[in-house]
């Protein structure tokens, strides 16, 4: 499949500030199911500085916004073929070693309620690592739904468990410290996910990787029940959201900032298949 993204983010400042520098981890990845047809990025109101290649095999951008900027654009359009592999990503061939993916961070901590959560999931049947892991996910989803409004994206996962409700990124955070604390390296993906009916979205989207002996790598999508199909695009991996966050930014200044974010994921029609049946519905007419 084919899918074409358009991910535009502005930022508005009340008054230009003295410094503003903006890592971006924004450009998708290659390989493991997916391969990138072309991307662009384009920055008003500031210069890309340096670009390279993080830790975790993601792309970086490092943004100096102009000193008297009030307006800055980050325009990242492109299309992306995908293959359905039903989640597995298999061995991986970034820089970072396994075991770095069971180090919890602040986001991913143990706390009273993940820990009853880890006993919970436990002491569900399951006939291998693949389906425990899908089990603990549908627990997780059971435990935590789907709602806005509630969290942040500073909220752990163990003020996520405590809230009771929570968005992609608080699942994904809750499943990647359950998995650790039950002995599997976990890590945070970032990217693109086609819905079905809606071309407009609000954000990106987040899930998690699971390493099992058996299969390598495997995708999880709690908030849909389901590990990732040809429907989403891989951009950013990385301990917990911050490792991943599209835009991470350091700025000096006293001046209000507003963000807007305007994204699109569509399915592309191949034109040539098209007029393949333009061409057949004429022969038969």
């Amino acid at each position: 499949m084919r899918l074409k993204i358009s991910h535009v983010t502005t930022y508005s400042y009340g008054t230009p500030d003295h410094y503003a520098l903006l890592q971006l981890r924004m450009t998708p990845r290659n390989g493991c199911g997916q391969k990138v047809i072309d991307w662009t990025t384009t920055i008003t109101g500031g210069q890309k500085e340096l670009g390279f290649t993080d830790q975790h095999g993601n792309h970086v951008d490092l943004v100096l916004v102009d000193s008297d900027a009030v307006t800055v654009e980050i325009r990242c359009e492109g299309t992306v073929e995908t293959e359905d592999r039903a989640g597995v990503i298999g061995p991986d061939t970034a820089m970072a070693p396994v075991w770095l993916y069971e180090t919890p961070t602040p986001s991913t901590t143990p706390g009273p309620l993940l820990r009853k959560l880890v006993t919970q999931a436990r002491r569900l049947e399951a006939e291998n690592d693949l389906d425990r892991m899908h089990r603990l996910s549908a627990l997780i989803l059971q435990t935590v739904p789907w709602r806005t409004g509630s969290t942040n994206a500073s909220t752990t996962a163990e003020a996520a468990l405590e809230a009771g409700e929570g968005v992609c990124q608080d699942h994904t955070h809750i499943m990647i410290a359950a998995a650790r604390a039950m002995g599997y390296p976990a890590r945070y993906v970032s990217g693109y996910l086609l819905m079905d009916g809606q071309t407009e979205q609000e954000a990106s989207h987040a899930w998690c990787e699971i390493c099992l002996d058996s299969l390598g790598w495997v995708g999880f999508d709690i908030s849909n029940g389901i590990s990732p199909d040809d429907r989403y695009v891989r951009v950013a991996l990385g301990l917990d959201y911050v490792d991943a966050a599209p835009i991470h930014g350091h700025r000096m200044g006293s001046g209000t900032e507003a963000m807007n974010v305007h994204l699109q994921v569509a399915r592309q029609t191949d034109q040539r298949q098209v007029q393949s049946g333009q061409a057949q519905q004429q022969s038969s007419s």
